[in-house]
């Protein structure tokens, strides 16, 4: 099974700075975690390496330890292969993780222990170059992001672009590209939307695959893991055929949280924008934002959004859903140095701002998170069919039909160890109850 199988460490190559060494040090490594998050621009991973020495030649041609003989000071780079340790998992393999930091370094009289913090390559560049170029208004966003990708990152590995309706003409102004690449996930619309309505708010992260730039209309209306993931405690039988598929243990973190949606203005909203030409804000008939009108009309991972709040006070019967608890101003963007935007302003913030904040709210209305046996087939952003059986004083095997479903990887984590691998993942979604077909 494959929580308790070992995988094999098949490569774990260390190259120095200026290539002149490298080192396989899989024999000496303890412990090897992988991350991956939709809120992360890049992909990490953690490894715990237990070295007795004699392992690299130094200059004096004796053999000496690994952190002090190669020696180890950050920069080096990683070549890793894992093979998947059962028939459905195939394993992991990178040849571009870099080490961003050394820790825990416990050194004795015949023994070295240490931490390698990996990050990829694209996050060492992104902290070398800035974005100064002016990208034209006329342009898609996912326009400008393959463009910073390619000529900024340096980067081949964005393989997975959901294409923008919405142009955002803008100054890179010296930033970042990952700070420019996270902001413009917030103002982006998805095109070639069928059947719902198409609302803001994208991620831009990279999985073991590249680079992905998506929707969350998008990743919601992706196909689940063809297998269903089902919660099974206690000792798992070897015998049974969907053993590699069960949930070892869960918890869930979140479910709902009434003040601080209102803090955040997630069921009803004012926001108000002014217009530097004319002087005059944004109509009133604009300014107010409900998420219920949204009710039925946007792709849902459980049943359609229903708003039911209670009254604001016993002598008020208007919800909270109707009254805003949030308040937002801003100024238009509208176009000083190009003439083409049009008055409604560069991007609509009063529409885009609102949708993007209700589509990251409502996203994490529930939060859980879960071990697995080891798959590395999941990726972050993928979607999952859970399955929790039902608590009742009846001897039922019944699956909860509200806290079962639909759910989102938000982030992942494969854990590799003398003990066997497992995958830890923080799931989300945004309503409760199993979707309708």
């Amino acid at each position: 099974m494959a929580a308790i199988d070992k995988s094999l460490y098949e490569k774990f190559e260390i190259q120095s700075v200026d290539g002149s060494k490298t080192a396989d040090i899989k024999a000496g490594v303890v412990i090897f975690n992988y991350y991956e998050d939709v809120f992360s621009p890049m992909i990490t991973a953690t490894l715990t390496v237990a070295n007795t020495g004699n392992v690299v030649e130094g200059d004096d041609g004796k053999l000496q330890s690994l952190y002090n003989g190669f020696p180890l000071r950050g920069g080096e780079k990683m070549s890793i292969k894992i093979a998947g340790n059962s028939a459905e998992n195939k394993g992991l393999e990178f040849n571009d993780l870099y080490v961003g930091s050394i820790t825990n370094v416990v050194i004795g009289a015949e023994k070295e222990l240490f931490t390698l913090n990996l990050i990829s390559r694209e996050a060492i560049t992104n902290e070398t170059v800035r974005v100064g170029k002016r990208f034209p208004v006329s342009q898609k966003i996912s326009d400008s992001v393959e463009d910073i990708c390619k000529n900024y990152l340096s980067s081949d590995k964005l393989y997975d672009v959901d294409v923008t309706q919405n142009p955002y003409g803008f100054f890179g102004n010296m930033r970042k590209p990952f700070t420019i690449l996270t902001m413009l996930a917030s103002k982006s619309v998805p095109g070639n939307v069928s059947g719902k309505d198409a609302t803001a708010g994208y991620f831009f992260f990279e999985t073991q695959e590249g680079f992905r730039f998506k929707s969350i209309d998008s990743l919601i209306r992706t196909p689940p893991f063809p297998q269903k993931y089902s919660y099974s405690p206690g000792i798992v039988d070897q015998n049974d055929a969907t053993k590699d598929f069960k949930i070892l243990e869960f918890s869930t973190n979140k479910n709902q949280n009434l003040l601080a949606n209102l803090e955040r203005g997630a069921y009803c909203s004012h926001r108000t924008y002014l217009n530097p030409l004319t002087f005059r804000y944004t109509p009133p008939s604009q300014s107010i934002f409900k998420l219920e009108d949204y009710s039925g009309k946007i792709e849902n991972l459980g049943s359609d959004i229903d708003v039911v709040l209670p009254a604001l006070s016993p002598n008020d019967s208007r919800t909270l859903s109707s009254v805003p608890s949030r308040y937002v101003t801003g100024i238009l963007d509208i176009g000083t140095t190009d003439s083409s935007v049009s008055q409604l302003g560069n991007a609509d913030p009063a529409r885009i701002h609102s949708q993007a904040m209700m589509r990251y709210n409502t996203l994490f209305t529930q939060t859980l998170t879960m071990t697995i046996p080891l798959n590395t087939n999941l990726k972050a952003g993928d979607i999952m069919n859970c399955e929790f059986p039902r608590i009742d004083t009846e001897n039922r095997k019944e699956p909860d039909k509200e806290q079962s479903g639909l759910y989102l990887v938000k982030k992942l984590t494969h854990f590799f160890s003398s003990d066997g691998s497992y995958s830890k993942l923080q799931l989300v979604r945004d309503t409760t109850g199993v979707k309708a077909s």
